[in-house]
């Protein structure tokens, strides 16, 4: 049965779904509302996917991404509620029924200034990265899947068609806009160049962020920054993926539509002069950065670009701009108007007189006084630091000996008695006593000292300085250490921001700070961003660093790392040995950099079955590194923690047991509780119980492994498919097979 709307047949049920009426048509294919009625009784919007696109592997990955898309949950972002396929084959998505306008329209039904569209799409922003967090890349952002509705009294955007495009194509959505039926013509003009280019499987975050750009571009000036339909859909995505659309900036933009721009204006309550103004300078920079061809110069988070607006918003300076005096200065007295105004009129006799003739030497004196006070600092802080030593001298100590530890604690100490006058001073001594203290494993202790630098650098300097980025940088690193991989990501985007912004993207501190993100990425299970990330870093040692920089080698072990995680062994064979080769000539064989290359080799083998190959690299690996940090290091137990998992897979069950029990005890201590690594040996441990037939103690182990991956990870991450496919194992041997199915359904499920 079905019936007739406006001449088109509709079908009167889809699964367990009333159709109501057609809502729209789409490039995918066509949405009705419908209802569901059992078990619950709700209006969705039903997504019925154009025929053609139903074969069983399209299938398979539309519950596989329903799944991942239920781990979301945010106001901003409408839920998928189930997916399948019709008697005919045909698959449908079932969605949260959202009843609003596209996002553009609505800014203009409601004549929205401009500062309410840019609150409006900061809200956008957050939605966008609440799933970047979760994983999850829309890959086809445009007004028409942002919804605005009103909700208790206020304008509530919400995304939807999350995930559906990558779900449709083996290459993501971006492979619609090849195929030769056209499939997706309207969104190409929000797609990304790295989403137009001919591979198309490179896509990470960053690709929402242009179309974020292109959105907010829309939203403001009322018109796309280019339109395919001006050069045709093939020279346009030609020039995309080139890198060569060179769009207007907004500004500019406004400046050309002599028919419309003033139409444009009363949408916005305004006039074309006065949205002239509000467009350039702060709005071209922030737009034009999301929009920027190469996504490394892009924002590297929809959270930095919101953050960015905000600033815009409270009249501070933007990170997307290079900071000039002058721009600074501009900014300070659109916050401070009437004080600067009064400034002004007492100060502007006595200054008239006196520019011209003091200019040059202010500029010769203040180069000079930099240089003084830097090494005035350097002094200071060795003197400081020499001084705490001179306890270990006999004479001095009275033939007491004190540890590493102890002389730190003296040294906090001292900073907090002696140096309140001296804030600059101190704020360099917290941040080298917090520096030591992480390298030698102290994370609390790190993190306390950093967290003061911090506070009073952003006091001294303000939020935006050069010093205040290196001590994000350095807690962003405690955190990643500590296994806290979110707080990571926010610190080293932050940090990453400002020396943009205050040093410029060519340099070392910029290249560091991005290699460190990248492995934050493959921590938290985002190989393909922390690949694309790695390749820009590796790009930028090339321009900076010499081949002797031991960071070049890290950063080419990082890449290495991300290859292991896709399980590609061969290319990350290749660069590890490539590696080990440029320590041994560069930092020396007894450094404990190379004997992170030597883990990471065994790990190549380890995972490829090859335990005998794995187990040399390990047993080298780890008397370097013992030797270098210490035997009580937390690095050491992850190579204990190695030859561990070797000696079980080679049958050697008391060996495996002793070292198993040792790098767990080391991490505990060393780490916070809810650290992954700590599952990574309650994973093995488990793992060595089952294999011994010790099914309590196992059981026990995995279940306490599978909390913890879940609590920190997400329950859909790898790492938690990984103890379910294990802890599944442990079941089957031990004749609990129907337990065991239902924690292999949910390792498929992620898997």
């Amino acid at each position: 049965m079905s019936t007739t709307t406006a001449g088109r047949a509709l079908p009167t049920r889809i699964g367990p779904y009333d159709i109501i009426q057609l809502l729209g048509e789409g490039g995918m294919g066509i949405v009705y509302e419908a209802e569901e009625t059992h078990p619950v009784r709700r209006r969705v919007a039903l997504k019925l996917v154009r025929t053609g696109l139903d074969s069983a592997e399209i299938l398979g990955r539309f519950d596989a991404e329903r799944r991942a898309l239920a781990v979301m949950n945010h106001r901003g972002i409408a839920k998928v509620l189930q997916a399948g396929s019709t008697e005919q084959g045909q698959p449908y998505f079932a969605m949260e029924l959202v009843r609003g306008l596209p996002i553009t329209q609505f800014a203009d039904h409601r004549r929205l200034s401009v500062r309410d569209r840019l609150a409006l799409f900061i809200e956008v922003c957050e939605a966008v990265q609440h799933a970047h967090q979760k994983g999850v890349i829309h890959r086809d952002l445009k007004p028409s899947n942002i919804l605005v509705t009103d909700e208790d009294g206020r304008s509530q955007p919400k995304i939807i068609d999350f995930g559906i495009s990558k779900a449709v194509s083996p290459l993501g959505g971006d492979a619609l806009v090849r195929t030769q039926h056209g499939l997706a013509l309207g969104t190409i003009a929000y797609m990304s160049p790295e989403q137009a280019d001919a591979d198309g499987g490179d896509v990470d975050t960053r690709a929402d962020i242009y179309s974020l750009g292109v959105m907010l571009y829309e939203l403001l000036v009322g018109h796309l920054p280019l339109d395919p339909a001006d050069v045709g859909l093939f020279v346009f995505l030609a020039r995309l993926a080139a890198g060569e659309s060179n769009p207007p900036t907004p500004s500019d933009r406004l400046s050309t539509l002599e028919r419309e721009r003033e139409q444009i204006a009363k949408l916005r309550r305004t006039d074309v002069p006065h949205l002239r103004r509000a467009l350039k300078g702060d709005l071209d920079w922030i737009i034009m950065r999301a929009m920027h061809p190469d996504r490394a110069q892009r924002y590297e988070t929809a959270t930095g670009l919101a953050a960015d607006i905000r600033r815009h918003l409270a009249d501070e300076p933007i990170v997307a701009r290079p900071p000039s005096a002058r721009y600074r200065l501009g900014k300070f007295v659109r916050r401070h108007r009437v004080g600067v105004a009064a400034a002004a009129i007492v100060s502007t006799s006595v200054v008239a007189g006196a520019v011209v003739a003091t200019v040059g030497l202010v500029r010769a004196v203040r180069a000079e006084r930099l240089a003084a006070r830097e090494a005035q600092a350097a002094t200071a802080v060795t003197d400081f630091l020499v001084g705490l030593f001179k306890v270990s001298d006999p004479g001095a100590s009275r033939g007491a000996t004190l540890t590493a530890r102890e002389i730190l604690e003296r040294g906090t100490e001292r900073v907090a008695t002696e140096l309140d006058s001296q804030p600059e001073l101190r704020t360099r001594i917290q941040q080298v006593l917090g520096t030591v203290q992480f390298q030698l494993g102290n994370y609390v202790e790190a993190r306390g000292q950093l967290e003061a630098a911090l506070r009073a650098r952003e006091q001294v300097y303000g939020a935006e300085h050069p010093l205040v980025g290196e001590t994000l940088a350095a807690l962003a690193e405690v955190a990643r250490t500590r296994g806290e991989y979110d707080e990571a990501d926010r610190l080293f985007t932050r940090a990453l921001a400002i020396q943009r912004a205050s040093i410029g993207g060519e340099s070392k501190e910029v290249a560091t700070t991005l290699a460190l993100l990248a492995a934050t990425r493959v921590r938290q299970g985002r190989p393909a961003e922390a690949e694309s990330l790695y390749k820009a870093v590796l790009a930028l040692d090339a321009r900076v660093r010499d081949r002797a920089d031991p960071r070049l080698a890290r950063d080419m072990r990082g890449l290495a790392a991300v290859y292991m995680q896709q399980k590609r062994w061969t290319p990350a064979e290749s660069l590890l040995k490539e590696v080990l080769a440029l320590q041994e000539a560069t930092v020396g064989s007894d450094h404990p950099d190379l004997a992170s290359t030597l883990s990471n080799l065994g790990a190549v083998y380890f995972f490829q079955g090859r335990y005998d190959r794995a187990l040399p690299f390990y047993k080298r690996a780890r008397p370097i590194m013992e030797r270098a940090l210490g035997e009580e290091h937390p690095q050491v137990s992850g190579v204990i923690n190695n030859t561990a998992e070797v000696a079980w897979k080679l049958g050697d069950h008391g060996a495996a047991d002793s070292l198993f029990r040792r790098a767990l005890a080391m991490k505990r201590k060393a780490f916070a509780p809810t650290n992954p690594s700590i599952a990574i040996t309650l994973n093995q441990m488990a793992g060595l119980r089952r294999d011994e037939g010790r099914w309590s103690e196992s059981e026990a182990l995995y279940r306490e492994a599978l909390a913890l991956r879940e609590r920190v990870l997400g329950a859909s991450h790898p790492d938690v498919g990984e103890t379910l496919r294990d802890y599944a194992a442990m079941l089957r041997k031990a004749g609990r097979g129907d337990e065991a199915a239902l924690l292999e359904e949910r390792a498929a499920r992620i898997r």
